[in-house]
């Protein structure tokens, strides 16, 4: 059965940094290209960033430079560094698929950026 356990975020001011866990079932990062998603309130789920079976990473442009994506395939495990966080990146982050997602989305984790 496909499930994402998410964790790792929190509240932080404007500037802060905070690193998001992801632990998939069924071997998935070693399969598929994974990817952060996000969802603010009143807006649609986004892709923030993926990482291939390989290893290339791709950003989009709103985190590009502050945010990196990595992974640890003998813990089923995707990681996402952000940093210099700014208001505008408060959403709930959620691990999937980075190109077709499933549908078993897990319960995501919170991250709210303010002073």
């Amino acid at each position: 059965q496909v499930h994402f356990v998410e964790s790792g975020g929190g509240l932080v001011q404007p500037g802060g940094s905070l690193r998001l866990s992801c632990v998939a079932s069924l071997r998935l990062i070693s399969i598929y290209t994974m990817g952060w998603y996000r969802q603010a309130p009143g807006k649609q789920r986004e892709l923030v960033a993926t990482i291939t079976v390989g290893g290339t990473t791709n950003y989009a442009d709103s985190v590009k430079g502050r945010f990196t994506i990595s992974k640890d395939n003998a813990k089923d495990m995707v990681v996402l560094q952000m940093s210099s966080l700014k208001p505008e990146d408060t959403a709930v982050y959620y691990c999937n698929r980075g190109t077709t997602p499933t549908d078993s989305w897990g319960q995501g984790t919170q991250v709210t950026v303010s002073s």
